[in-house]
């Protein structure tokens, strides 16, 4: 489905299945007794198992799926590590967070307990706002150097989240070459410290960015124990 925040980017949530085969391994996993009801059916209803993931796409054709699982299981000793849990219901919900000030966060409703008693659960899993997926160094630090792209606004927004010693720094290239646009180099930049789902990027001169409107540039994100969510140009 198109995501409402930016409709030209679909996002999913597909199941993934995954047959182990009866073995010991699998008989360490949680509700051994129901695991054996199961498999006294068809095997695979006691072996295999079902988690979340995530997919995007551009047009709707094409996706890139992340391998890694989106929701696990988890530590939870029932209703959760076989055949038919871990569905992602379908769309996103928005919903306010259980702390005052805090911003809404995402909701998606993935299944449990299925195939148990008379009923299946929904359980509410919640994330930051455009938290699908993010870039991430260590303290150590790590960049990230975008293709050249051009923009409207005047004004660099960023999703981000930092450790207490973490940051994130932005440095604006000249297209097609590793200098720095005059006044917006990473010693320019205003270190972004904290947790914030649409930072102002400033540097030295300010955070007028309106200038390189309409301009091929690339950005250099520098980040040091710290997570980039999302990036965007707008109007202010």
């Amino acid at each position: 489905m198109p995501y409402f925040r930016a409709p030209q980017i679909f996002v999913g949530f597909p199941t993934r299945y995954v047959d182990h085969g009866w073995s010991e391994a699998v008989e360490d996993l949680p509700e051994l007794s129901e695991r054996r009801l199961r498999a006294s059916a068809s095997e695979r209803h006691g072996s295999a198992l079902t988690d979340a993931m995530f997919m995007s796409s551009r047009d709707g054709h094409t996706f890139n799926l992340w391998p890694e699982s989106f929701i696990r299981p988890g530590l939870r000793p029932v209703d959760n590590w076989v055949y038919g849990d871990g569905y992602p219901g379908w769309g996103i919900v928005t919903t306010p967070s259980l702390f005052d000030g805090a911003p809404e966060e995402l909701s998606i409703y993935v299944s449990e307990g299925y195939w148990r008693g008379e009923s299946m659960n929904l359980r509410r899993y919640t994330l930051r706002v455009d938290g699908f997926a993010s870039v991430q160094a260590p303290l150590s630090g790590g960049e990230l150097v975008t293709k050249p792209l051009t923009f409207a606004g005047n004004r660099l927004r960023v999703n981000f989240s930092a450790s207490a010693a973490g940051i994130i720094q932005v440095e604006i290239l000249r297209d097609q070459m590793d200098e720095s646009v005059a006044g917006f180099g990473l010693d320019d930049c205003v270190e972004l410290l904290g947790d914030d789902i649409e930072r102002v990027v400033r540097w030295s001169g300010g955070a007028d960015i309106s200038r390189l409107e309409g301009v091929p540039v690339r950005l250099r994100f520098v980040l040091r124990d710290a997570d980039l969510y999302a990036f965007q140009f707008v109007k202010m």
